[in-house]
C-alpha cells in the first residue's frame, strides 16, 4: 500500500494540479462575479437611467460559456501533465510516434494558452477601467448620505459619451430620491463589490496561465530528453549487442 501511494505521488504533475486549481477557482469567481455584475448594471441603466442595452444580456451567456471552456481546457492540460509526468511518461511515450504527438500536443496547448494569456491580460485591463469607473461612481454617491435630498442631484452630463445618442439631458441627472437611492445603495455599491472580485479573479487566471506555460514548457522538454534518452538506449543495446557477438565469435575460433 505505501509503495502504491508512492508511485502515485511521483506520477502527480503538481505544479499543473497547482496551476489548473488557480483557474478553475478564478474563472468560477470570475464568471459568478461578471455576471452579476452585468446584471445589477442592466438594472441601473434600466431603473434609473431609462434605456437598455440588449447586448449585456449576450455577454453574460458569453461568460458562462467561457467559464466551461477555461475549466475544460484547465482538465486538459491536467491530463497531458499527467501523462509527461514521472512512470507515466517512460510508458506512454516509448514509440516514435506517441513522442512526436506528445511534442504536437504540448505544442499546441502553449500557443492556446499563449492567446488565451493575450485575452485575459486584455480583459484585466477593461475590468480595471470598469472597476475605476465604479470607484468613481461611488465617491459621488459618499458625499450624499441617506435621507437624499431631491435637490442635490448626481449630474453624469460630463459623462455624456457612455450613454446613446438620444439620450435627455435630464436623463442623465440623478435627483429623485428613490432613484439615488436606487443607484447609489442597490447597484453601484454592490457592483462595485463584484467588479473588484472579477478583477481579483482575472488576476488569478493570468498567473494560472503563466503557470500553464511554464509547465508545458517544461513538459515539452521532457519528451525530447525522454526521446534522447531512448535513442541513447537502444544505441547501447545494438553496441552491446554486437559486442556479444564479437565476443562470441573470439570464442568459437
Amino acid at each position: 500500500m505505501g509503495r502504491n501511494c508512492q508511485n502515485c505521488m511521483t506520477r502527480m504533475p503538481y505544479a499543473t494540479l497547482i496551476a489548473t486549481i488557480m483557474c478553475l477557482a478564478g474563472v468560477g469567481v470570475f464568471c459568478g462575479t461578471m455576471y452579476r455584475g452585468i446584471a445589477l448594471t442592466r438594472l441601473m441603466l434600466d431603473e434609473v437611467f431609462h434605456f437598455r442595452l440588449d447586448w449585456l444580456e449576450t455577454l453574460q451567456l458569453a461568460f458562462v460559456i467561457t467559464g466551461a471552456c477555461m475549466g475544460a481546457l484547465g482538465l486538459m492540460m491536467l491530463f497531458v501533465g499527467c501523462l509527461t509526468t514521472g512512470e507515466t511518461r517512460r510508458s506512454v511515450y516509448k514509440a516514435w510516434k506517441a513522442r512526436v504527438g506528445g511534442r504536437i500536443s504540448c505544442a499546441v496547448f502553449m500557443v492556446i494558452t499563449y492567446l488565451l494569456e493575450l485575452a485575459w491580460l486584455i480583459m484585466f485591463a477593461f475590468l480595471v477601467l470598469v472597476t475605476s469607473t465604479y470607484s468613481l461612481f461611488w465617491s459621488l454617491c459618499s458625499h450624499k448620505e441617506p435621507p437624499y435630498e431631491q435637490n442635490n442631484c448626481i449630474d453624469f452630463t460630463q459623462f455624456h459619451f457612455l450613454f446613446p445618442q438620444d439620450t435627455r439631458v435630464d436623463d442623465m441627472k440623478v435627483c429623485e430620491t428613490n432613484e439615488m437611492k436606487l443607484f447609489c445603495k442597490d447597484y453601484v455599491a454592490k457592483a462595485e463589490v463584484m467588479f473588484i472580485l472579477a478583477t481579483v479573479s482575472c488576476a488569478l487566471v493570468v498567473m494560472s496561465l503563466i503557470h500553464y506555460l511554464m509547465c508545458l514548457s517544461a513538459n515539452y522538454a521532457h519528451i525530447k530528453g525522454h526521446e534522447k534518452f531512448q535513442d541513447f538506449q537502444e544505441l547501447q543495446y545494438f553496441t552491446g549487442e554486437s559486442e556479444m557477438t564479437a565476443l562470441a565469435g573470439k570464442d568459437r575460433f
